[in-house]
C-alpha cells in the first residue's frame, strides 16, 4: 500500500499562511481560501436540505399519503425503502456524471446535476397520493428518489478536495471540516420549515397540501447554489487550480483497478460516523412519533438545537484533528460512538427528558465525528485519481453506512427491541476501528 508521504506532494503552505490566498501556477488572480469554504459551504447546504426534507417527509408525511393502506409502522418502514434508493443511485450517478464532465466540462455537468436535483425534488411537490393513483403513486415516487440519487452523484465539484489539499501546515484538519458543515445547516433550515408547517397548520391541510412546500423551496434554493458553485468552477483560476492539484475526473474502471482497496477501506473508516447520522437525524424522529411518547414538534424543535450542536462539534473536530491527527480523531470518536450505542436504549425508551439527551448527545458525537469523515474517504488517493475517487469513495460510505439505517433501526427496534439498535451503531464502530487500523496511512501529516 502506498503511503501518503510519498504519493501526495505538499502543498504551497507557506504562501497560505503568508498572505492566505492560493494562486495559480503563473502567479495571477489570487484566490482566497474563504471564497472556496463559502462555495463548499452553500453548495453541501443546498444538498443536505434536499436531504432532509425528503428524510423528515418519509417519517410525517409518506406513511400516510403514499401507504395509508398500511399501518403506521409498516408505512414508514416502506418509506424508508423507498428512502433508501437515492443512495443505492449515487455510484450510478457518479459514472454518468464523471462521463459527462469529460465531455462537456464540469459546469456543465454540474448544472445538469443540479437541476436533475431540483427537478425531482420539486416533482415530488406535485405528485398525487396513493388515494388518486394506487400503486402508480409509489411507483412515481420511488422514480424521483433514485433521480435524487442520480443527480446527487453528480454534483460532485471537486471543491472541498481542492479546500484541503491546498490548506495551511498545521490546519489541514480544519479545512477538511469546512465542507461537512453543510449537513448541520441543511438539516436545521428543513426542521425549521417542517417545524413552522407543521405547527401552523391543522393535520389535514399539512397532509393535503403543506408538506409541499419545503419541496418548492429546494429547487430555488438549488438555483442559488448552482450559481455560487458555477462562479467558482468555471473560472480560469479555479480551473487552472483543479487542474494542477490534478482534480480531474478519469474512468472509474482505471480507478477502480488501480486503488480498489482505497475505496472499500475509505468507505468503511468513516463507518461510524456515517451510521450515526441517520441514527440521530430521522430514526429518533420516526420512533418517538410511532410511540408518541412526545409530540412531532417538540422533537423537531430538540433536533434544530442539536443541529447548532453539531456545528460546535465540527468546528472542534477541525482543531483536534489538528492537534492530534485525523486518524486518532476518527478512532477516539469510534470509540466514543461504541460507548454511545450502550445507552441508547435506555435513553430512548425513557420519557421525553431521556430521549432528548440521546438527541444531543448524538448531534455532538455527530459533529465531531462527521467533521473528519471527509478525511477519510480523499486522504490516501494518488493525486490523479483523488477527484473521482473522493466521490466515489463517498458514495459508498453512504450506501453501506447510512442508506438502510432508519429502515434497519427502526425493523429491529419495533419488532425485537432497541437493544438491536445498540448493536447497529456498535458495528459501525468496530468496522471503523478495524478499517483505520489497516489502513494506517489515513493518519497523515497534518
Amino acid at each position: 500500500m502506498t503511503s501518503i508521504s510519498s504519493t501526495h506532494p505538499e502543498p504551497n503552505s507557506g504562501s497560505l499562511e503568508d498572505d492566505a490566498r492560493l494562486r495559480t501556477a503563473n502567479g495571477h488572480s489570487p484566490i482566497a481560501p474563504g471564497e472556496i469554504a463559502v462555495g463548499v459551504v452553500i453548495g453541501r447546504a443546498s444538498e443536505y436540505f434536499d436531504f432532509f426534507v425528503y428524510g423528515i417527509a418519509s417519517v410525517l408525511v409518506f406513511p400516510a399519503v403514499f401507504f395509508p393502506h398500511m399501518d403506521r409502522l409498516e408505512g414508514t418502514l416502506w418509506s424508508f425503502v423507498i428512502f433508501s434508493f437515492a443512495f443505492i443511485a449515487r455510484p450510478l450517478g457518479t459514472a454518468l456524471f464523471m462521463a459527462a464532465q469529460r465531455r462537456w466540462g464540469r459546469g456543465t455537468k454540474l448544472t445538469m446535476a443540479l437541476f436533475l436535483l431540483g427537478f425531482s425534488t420539486a416533482s415530488i411537490a406535485f405528485l398525487p397520493g396513493y388515494a388518486s393513483l394506487g400503486f402508480n403513486a409509489i411507483l412515481l415516487l420511488s422514480g424521483l428518489r433514485f433521480l435524487q440519487g442520480i443527480a446527487l452523484g453528480g454534483s460532485w465539484d471537486g471543491l472541498p478536495s481542492l479546500l484541503a489539499l491546498n490548506a495551511p501546515e498545521g490546519r489541514r484538519g480544519w479545512y477538511a471540516m469546512l465542507g461537512q458543515l453543510g449537513a448541520p445547516v441543511g438539516f436545521i433550515i428543513a426542521s425549521a420549515l417542517f417545524l413552522y408547517l407543521h405547527s401552523s397548520l391543522s393535520p389535514a391541510d399539512f397532509l393535503a397540501w403543506g408538506w409541499r412546500y419545503p419541496f418548492y423551496v429546494a429547487f430555488a434554493i438549488n438555483v442559488v447554489a448552482l450559481f455560487a458553485r458555477l462562479r467558482l468552477v468555471v473560472t480560469e483560476e479555479y480551473t487552472q487550480l483543479l487542474e494542477e492539484r490534478e482534480l480531474e475526473p478519469v474512468h472509474l474502471h482505471e480507478l477502480v483497478r488501480a486503488q480498489g482497496y482505497n475505496i472499500f477501506l475509505g468507505a468503511f473508516a468513516a463507518l461510524a460516523s456515517y451510521a450515526l447520522f441517520h441514527i440521530v437525524t430521522v430514526f429518533p424522529l420516526s420512533w418517538i412519533a410511532l410511540s408518541n411518547t412526545q409530540s412531532v414538534n417538540d422533537v423537531l424543535s430538540v433536533q434544530i438545537v442539536g443541529g447548532g450542536i453539531a456545528i460546535v462539534g465540527m468546528l472542534a473536530s477541525g482543531r483536534i484533528a489538528d492537534r492530534i491527527g485525523r486518524r486518532r480523531t476518527l478512532g477516539a470518536l469510534a470509540i466514543a460512538i461504541g460507548v454511545f450505542s450502550a445507552f441508547a436504549p435506555m435513553l430512548l425508551s425513557g420519557g421525553p427528558a431521556m430521549q432528548d439527551t440521546f438527541i444531543l448527545l448524538g448531534f455532538a458525537l455527530l459533529g465531531l465525528s462527521y467533521g473528519q469523515a471527509a478525511g477519510a474517504v480523499t486522504a490516501n488517493f494518488a493525486p490523479q485519481y483523488r477527484y473521482a475517487g473522493a466521490a466515489l469513495t463517498s458514495d459508498f460510505a453512504w450506501l453501506i453506512g447510512a442508506a438502510f439505517a432508519p429502515l434497519v433501526a427502526l425493523g429491529l427496534s419495533a419488532h425485537f427491541g432497541l437493544a438491536y439498535l445498540s448493536l447497529y451503531l456498535l458495528s459501525g464502530s468496530v468496522c471503523t476501528l478495524a478499517a483505520l487500523r489497516v489502513n494506517r496511512s489515513l493518519e497523515i501529516k497534518d
